[in-house]
């Protein structure tokens, strides 16, 4: 499995010879958009971070035959194209790779602020590790995450409860995503309470554009 970071939350997964794209927002630079051959794209929830109307139109030109994956009110309102409507324990394939649907809300941002509906994605392939990317919460943790895209910094997130959410999903190989909201000059508090006190041996502190592999 080969992982790709484009800034913030997009993510470009490259599995038995499948080629998806979660979450390209509006964080996200133009290469995200620029991507071709893939196979689906994957949006976790409706906010603008993790979905692009504008660019993401164009990125559906670049690839007409992707399969459309989204939370069920990000699918209904149809940005661009036509959307499958995710929710949890929906697994759907993706030429032979199954993308399957992890819980159901957004994280509480404030309480005068509605939950938006938030479905993470397990992206698994026979012989693969089993990738976790949870969108916007720390509240769901699916057994057998491998490799976990950790949400290191946002407006409903303090630094315990991302500790807390990696040590209870307990993956072998984690690396950062949802990172724009945290300064360059601070980037290594966050990461290094991760590296200290989240319990696992691989950390990948992966910078916009780049990637790593992860063996089964």
């Amino acid at each position: 499995m080969k992982i790709t970071r484009f800034g913030h939350a997009a993510v470009l997964v490259e599995v038995a010879g499948t080629r998806i794209l979660v979450d390209p927002g509006v964080f996200s630079p133009d290469e995200t958009f620029a991507l071709e051959g893939l196979d689906a794209i994957v949006v976790t929830h409706q906010h603008a971070d993790h979905i692009d109307p504008a660019r993401g139109a164009d990125l559906l030109v670049r690839n007409p035959d992707a399969v459309l994956i989204a939370d069920p009110e990000t699918a209904a309102a149809a940005p661009f194209g036509s959307w499958t409507a995710n929710s949890d324990g929906l697994a759907i394939d993706v030429n032979g790779v199954t993308v399957t649907g992890v819980g159901s809300q957004h994280a509480v941002i404030l309480p005068a602020l509605p939950r938006v509906a938030n479905v993470g994605v397990l992206i698994a392939a026979p012989d693969e590790p089993v990738l976790f990317l949870a969108g916007d919460t720390y509240e769901y943790v699916p057994d057998g995450v491998d490799v976990l895209g950790v949400p290191l910094g946002a407006p409903w997130a303090k630094v315990s409860e991302t500790v807390d959410f990696v040590q209870r999903v307990a993956p072998r190989v984690m690396f950062p995503v949802h990172d724009c909201t945290i300064a360059e000059i601070a980037y290594g508090i966050y990461w290094g309470h991760l590296e200290t006190y989240g319990g696992v041996e691989d950390g990948r502190k992966l910078g916009q554009n780049e990637s790593t592999t992860v063996s089964a």
